[in-house]
């Protein structure tokens, strides 16, 4: 039983803070590894009384440690899909329940009921491989949007626009998710003017193309698909939450998930709204791993808890973090 099922029923920014540090109080005394690097930073039960005082664990331990904070049996381990002969993170989940109900409620609260939708899924670097959290997520929508049409295409491209262009033409609203490359090999086959279809990327060019910024690759999906916004997923393997935007690269996230910013040079100091560094995470569905995670992307912050995502760190910018990792 999950000892705080009132996280996915918050009110308001206070009982937010209420939760998230009663949360950090049970993953201290209950996951040895969180602990030990607390301990490391001279940061207690005792001396840690607001959200910006919590440790945020750099997410590489995923990488190196069972990051747990529950002795029940494993139930599923999501993997990263690192590159070859890169260490891929493990997200030991003893409790999937918990990340069930926190993507259907959190895709419920930003679209609606997933059986409003035909939901087509082109994510094939993550189903060419096991233990994706992703492909976990996107199937159990497509099988609650409960439509025949509703499916996974792999690099069966042809068939996709066929589909895409016969049912948004129908009148049938589609929402099309995908990683971010294979979006743009579609577009690159075919334009389209669809008028019934959301596009949500993923992110990742998975190291079949060049990043690019994220305001030139939704010009070039908005005018290849004739949409007005280019919708986006943010999640990881380390989380059990995803946040969402609706368009301009502003993300928003469920009740039971925010985020912080820290500063680049000064890991353990956040910085102001509107100020660039990189983005801590705070996930309560993460209840039995751990619920404080330090990415290595970089965003800023806005008043209202939205956020952007503005890149990534390269190796010699995560200093900060890397000063972390025992």
């Amino acid at each position: 039983m999950n000892p705080y099922p009132d996280i996915f029923s918050i009110g308001s920014q206070k009982e937010f803070e209420k939760i998230t540090l009663k949360v950090f109080r049970h993953q201290y005394e209950h996951n040895q590894v969180y602990q030990d690097f607390c301990s490391l930073l001279k940061k207690d039960k005792t001396n840690v009384k607001s959200l910006e005082e919590i440790p945020f664990l750099p997410i590489q331990f995923f990488k190196s440690h069972a990051v747990l904070s529950s002795s029940k049996p494993i139930q599923e381990t999501f993997t990263s899909s690192g590159t070859s002969g890169m260490i891929s993170s493990k997200h030991l989940v003893t409790d999937l329940s918990l990340y069930e109900q926190s993507f259907r409620k959190a895709f419920s609260q930003f679209y609606g009921n997933s059986e409003d939708y035909v939901i087509l899924a082109l994510l094939p670097s993550y189903l060419e491989r096991e233990g994706s959290s992703l492909i976990y997520m996107v199937n159990d929508l497509i099988e609650s949007s409960n439509h025949p049409k509703s499916g996974f295409y792999l690099h069966n491209y042809d068939e996709l626009v066929q589909q895409l262009i016969k049912i948004d033409s129908s009148g049938q609203n589609v929402l099309l998710i995908g990683v971010t490359y294979a979006l743009l090999d579609v577009v690159e086959k075919q334009t389209f003017q669809l008028k019934n279809t959301i596009i949500m990327e993923t992110g990742g060019m998975k190291g079949k193309r060049k990043e690019i910024i994220r305001e030139e690759l939704h010009e070039i999906l908005a005018n290849g698909f004739g949409v007005s916004a280019i919708h986006s997923e943010y999640g990881m393997t380390e989380l059990l939450s995803q946040a969402y935007s609706l368009g301009n690269g502003i993300f928003e996230c469920p009740p039971w998930m925010q985020i912080l910013i820290r500063d680049t040079e000064d890991a353990l100091t956040c910085v102001d709204f509107g100020k660039t560094g990189g983005i801590n995470v705070i996930d309560l569905a993460n209840i039995n791993s751990c619920s404080f995670i330090a990415t290595q992307d970089l965003g800023k912050k806005n008043p209202n808890h939205s956020f952007e995502v503005l890149g990534r760190f390269d190796s010699s910018d995560i200093r900060g973090c890397n000063l972390m990792v025992i």
